[in-house]
């Protein structure tokens, strides 16, 4: 099977864009909609021509293009059941499974950022599109769930294999790192990265993708098990949910 290409680029004020296009059948999905003139702009690039939008969830900085994207290029646009989303043609939940380019797309329902919230995993060719679930060191606000609920999807997103390539929302790898150290401050993995994202950054290069493997050793939203961070926070007997919602209301008021 012909690999799939993969168009990263920023739109807005920090979010990423992401095209996903399979060059044997021409198919090209946008991963959410942020902002029609940076995809237009993408596609150009690239020479490429839409088909699909992939929506995460609800909020407008994700669907605002849906609607201008559709006209132009009559686009089907697959999205999270339980959420209003404009211009959805197919509603997927939990466990649903549907097929781009020849290949499996599955759908993981991540309650948290929001209620309906869903992730992307293509097992075959090992992406996954977290949207503003998971971050690179980092995860998204709870608007709408409970810090239960988001640790429970981030635990989904952990127990995918360590090779996955992850895709996510927005650029907040900077701050999410100065962040991370507070509470994992002993963690070398983490202090060597924390640098490469300064390098990074300090060029204005983008700091996605990231790995499912990279998070666990780094992210501190996806360590609450871990013995250090507990005593760091003093909650060594404390559920693991309870520790990443620490962990959470710290980063709120970073």
């Amino acid at each position: 099977m012909t690999p799939l290409e993969i168009e990263l680029f920023s739109c807005r004020s920090d979010n990423f864009g992401v095209l996903l296009h399979d060059p044997a059948t021409g198919e090209t999905a946008s991963i959410d909609a942020p902002e029609e003139q940076a995809i237009l702009d993408a596609l150009a690039r690239r020479g490429w021509t839409l088909s699909h939008i992939f929506t995460t969830h609800h909020h407008q900085d994700h669907v605002e293009a849906n609607g201008a994207l559709k006209a132009r290029f009559g686009v089907t646009i697959i999205g999270p059941a339980h959420e209003a989303i404009p211009g959805l043609d197919r509603k997927v939940e939990d466990g649903d499974s549907f097929t781009f380019a020849g290949r499996p797309v599955d759908v993981i329902l991540t309650p948290g950022h929001t209620l309906g919230h869903i992730c992307f995993h293509l097992p075959q060719d090992k992406l996954l599109f977290a949207a503003d679930t998971l971050f690179a060191l980092g995860c998204g606000r709870l608007f709408e769930g409970t810090p239960a609920q988001m640790w429970d999807s981030l635990s989904k997103l952990a127990a995918l294999p360590d090779d996955t390539v992850v895709y996510f929302g927005h650029e907040y790898t900077l701050s999410n790192a100065r962040f991370a150290l507070t509470v994992d401050p002993d963690n070398a993995a983490l202090r060597a990265r924390v640098e490469d994202v300064e390098a990074l950054r300090a060029k204005d290069a983008f700091t996605a993708p990231t790995t499912i493997g990279l998070e666990k050793a780094t992210n501190p939203f996806l360590r609450a098990a871990d013995p250090a961070i507990r005593q760091h926070l003093g909650m060594k007997t404390a559920s693991d949910a309870e520790v990443f919602a620490e962990i959470r209301a710290r980063k709120d008021r970073f």
